[in-house]
């Protein structure tokens, strides 16, 4: 179980599990097991609050709890019984004591044989006290992004288009502004499993840029934006498309 497990890790990201069909060129090419989702009724999960593929950036990580409960909120309306993850925690921390800390405090990166181990401890401590049927994790992925040479400007990226953002003195870009730069963007990504750790559900939807254009740069500087993942209606909007088809977006979006 555990070699399975820690295969499954590594690997979800790189092999599909089902096929996806998407004509939209920046929508996230879902992964889902078809054959193991007509099997599984999935009524009441858990979110977890640590995160699959390793920790996030520290300017991140302070929005992960706000974001957890916008997803709560979200599968809560769509009829999935959101448990309480403070046992969760409390048991995650119980078998870290045991296992050890699956986390390398100085790269951040997951040691995939401790948090197998942590993780299959927790599911068999849980099956005696909740009827969790599914675990769902929530990482915050940040990448770059490259903003159209139109007229607007348009990045896209994992299903969404996001205008760039001026931080600084003035309203304006200078016309020699230098478009080719990248900006930083950040995304949710979204993995299922069920009870017996089996990889359901993977997929990304895209949030906003983490970075704003310098309007005091005349070459194209992009710096940290002051305020990030604010804007609730591109929070709500990556949620969804990170949860589609699992969850089936009602205005995914198309070409």
């Amino acid at each position: 179980m555990i070699q399975q497990f820690t295969l499954v890790v590594i690997a979800l990201l790189l092999v599909a599990c089902g096929g996806a069909q998407t004509s939209n060129p920046t929508a996230y090419p879902y992964q889902i097991n078809t054959e193991l989702m007509e099997q599984t009724e999935i009524s009441s999960v858990v979110i977890a609050h640590v995160n699959l593929g390793g920790t996030s950036r520290k300017y991140l990580q302070v929005h992960e709890a706000r974001i957890d409960k916008m997803v709560e909120r979200y599968l809560e309306e769509q009829g999935i019984k959101v448990e309480p993850s403070r046992e969760f925690e409390q048991l995650w921390k119980k078998a870290v004591r045991v296992y050890g800390n699956p986390i390398d405090p100085t790269s951040g990166k997951i040691n995939q044989k401790t948090f197998a181990l942590i993780i299959i401890n927790v599911r068999d401590e849980l099956r005696k006290s909740s009827k969790v049927d599914a675990f769902v994790f929530t990482d915050l992925i940040e990448q770059q992004v490259a903003f159209s040479g139109g007229l607007k400007h348009l990045a896209r990226w994992d299903g969404v288009s996001r205008k760039p953002t001026l931080q600084g003195p003035g309203d304006g870009v200078s016309a020699d502004f230098n478009w080719n730069r990248q900006a930083k963007a950040v995304s949710l990504r979204v993995s299922i499993y069920d009870m017996e750790l089996k990889a359901l559900f993977s997929s990304m939807g895209g949030l906003d840029t983490t970075e704003a254009i310098d309007t005091r740069s005349s070459s194209g500087k992009f710096v940290r934006r002051r305020s990030i993942l604010e804007n609730e209606s591109h929070l709500e909007e990556g949620i969804e498309l990170a949860f589609h088809p699992f969850i089936v977006m009602k205005d995914y979006p198309t070409p």
